[in-house]
């Protein structure tokens, strides 16, 4: 997920270099959303780790 952020990040850049406005902001956008739910499934992640450490 993290890399697919990445990667919409990069294609933002270059697109933004060589002047491809609308094309850079739907990126971005697109990376921003991937980041967003990488952070939600790594936070989830992380509670569920401990909740199920405190139990088993």
């Amino acid at each position: 997920m993290l890399s697919w952020a990445v990667i919409f990040f990069v294609v933002a850049i270059i697109a933004a270099i060589f002047g491809f406005g609308g094309i850079a902001t739907a990126s971005a956008g697109i990376a921003q959303i991937l980041f967003l739910i990488f952070l939600a499934l790594f936070a989830a992640t992380l509670i569920a780790r401990a909740v199920k450490g405190r139990s088993g």
